[in-house]
């Protein structure tokens, strides 16, 4: 091939690819750029009498012994709002009932129950919520769902609940600090999520489409009225991100559901490693049970487009020399126009990338982790969370947590 020919491949190529990215690009900016108007992060707040018994709050847990212990004294230091801590056990074999137990003694608002068998079509988790919700107090006003291995602040139920009554919000989530120990984990970790933060509106935003609600299920309070109107996690009962794809059915019946940051009063130790946390976390980021099929695929679009081979191009430039127009009279190397602006917007692209750690960086607790600096280099990774996020897209889970699923789902 000769260089004129291998010029005209190359800026053909380059065209394609500025056509793929550019509306890409310009999807994500529309998104970033709501950043300056979101809410603050939620602050923790002293409990005030008008919040007495306001709140059930319902922990599903299966094998959660090693983990669970942080969330149980974090509970039990929330004051008079918290009516009741239910905890539904789904046949635990580590003795996970028995340390709630042990926490009865000292707190009688802890119960712990074992939730039904598990019907077909049912997910564990949401099935144990929706036992809870069952179960729980209708004197209480609002239902919140939090997962074993969190760790509450003190303030946390007060702050959570009068942010959403002064809101107006009928449901409300947030996202949490993670804490991270390991080096492949601070690497991977970060470009997980921020799968996640260029597909949706940032934490603090009110997105207006229903179908683009974001949520998480580790703190997710609801109005019990509200849960009781949608039929508890019925709606919910056969999806793997059963928070995402509750929070949109609510939403779609026009009540107001809002995400917001948690940082300032909820950590979360979700995976132990980097493997555990491709395995587990990343089997679940695609939100395809929330999704229909022409989002997931445009996700899938954005996702490739602005994260998944902007590093990749830019490293093509660096690593492997594209063939180069030669003039003989000048001397001078130029590259075609069509590949000079391939290669701006994707050194633009990383540029944001690499930005955007400074702006995740409050989500994260690194005080004791092992390579914390990893976390600065997890652009790197980000070829393999979009790969990640593909694996999932097109794969149900069978397993999760133990428990075995049919096809049934």
């Amino acid at each position: 091939m000769t260089n004129d020919n291998a010029l005209m491949v190359e800026s053909a190529i380059s065209l394609l690819l500025l056509l793929i990215q550019v509306p890409a690009t310009a999807i994500l900016f529309s998104r970033l750029l709501k950043g300056p108007r979101r809410l603050p992060p939620i602050e923790p707040q002293q409990p005030t009498l008008e919040l007495l018994g306001k709140v059930s709050v319902v922990v599903p847990t299966l094998n959660e012994a090693l983990r669970i212990s942080p969330l149980l004294a974090g509970l039990s230091q929330q004051s008079y709002e918290v009516r009741e801590i239910i905890v539904v056990d789904s046949k635990s074999v580590d003795g996970t009932p028995d340390l709630v137990k042990a926490t009865q003694q000292k707190d009688p608002r802890f119960r712990v129950m074992t939730d039904d068998p598990l019907p077909s079509g049912w997910v564990g988790r949401p099935w144990a919520l929706h036992n809870g919700f069952l179960f729980s107090s209708e004197g209480s006003q609002w239902f919140l769902g939090l997962d074993a291995d969190i760790q509450p602040h003190p303030g946390l139920v007060a702050g959570l609940v009068k942010t959403a009554e002064t809101q107006g919000y009928d449901l409300v989530s947030l996202s949490p600090q993670f804490i991270l120990k390991y080096p492949g984990e601070c690497w991977l970790q970060p470009a997980l999520l921020m799968t996640l933060l260029y597909r949706f509106d940032p934490a603090g935003i009110n997105t207006e489409q229903p179908e683009r609600v974001m949520a998480n299920g580790q703190c997710f309070l609801c109005r019990r009225s509200v849960l009781a109107a949608v039929g508890g996690y019925s709606s919910a009962s056969g999806s793997f991100c059963d928070d995402v794809t509750l929070a949109r059915n609510i939403a779609a019946q026009g009540y107001k559901v809002g995400f917001l940051d948690g940082a300032k009063v909820l950590k979360v130790r979700m995976y132990e490693g980097a493997m555990e946390t491709w395995k587990e976390w990343g089997r679940s980021l695609d939100l395809k049970d929330a999704t229909s099929r022409s989002q997931l695929w445009g996700d899938l679009w954005l996702l490739t487009s602005v994260q998944g081979l902007p590093l990749l191009i830019v490293l093509g430039f660096l690593l492997i020399s594209p063939p180069l127009s030669y003039s003989l009279q000048t001397g001078l190397i130029a590259l075609p126009t069509p590949l000079l602006l391939l290669l701006g917007l994707n050194l633009f692209l990383v540029v944001i990338r690499f930005a955007m750690l400074i702006a995740i960086a409050p989500s994260y607790d690194r005080k004791s982790a092992k390579g914390g600096w990893l976390f600065w280099l997890s652009p790197f990774a980000d070829p393999l969370a979009v790969l990640r996020i593909f694996l999932s897209a097109f794969h149900k889970p069978r397993e999760w947590r133990g428990r075995k699923y049919s096809g049934e789902l």
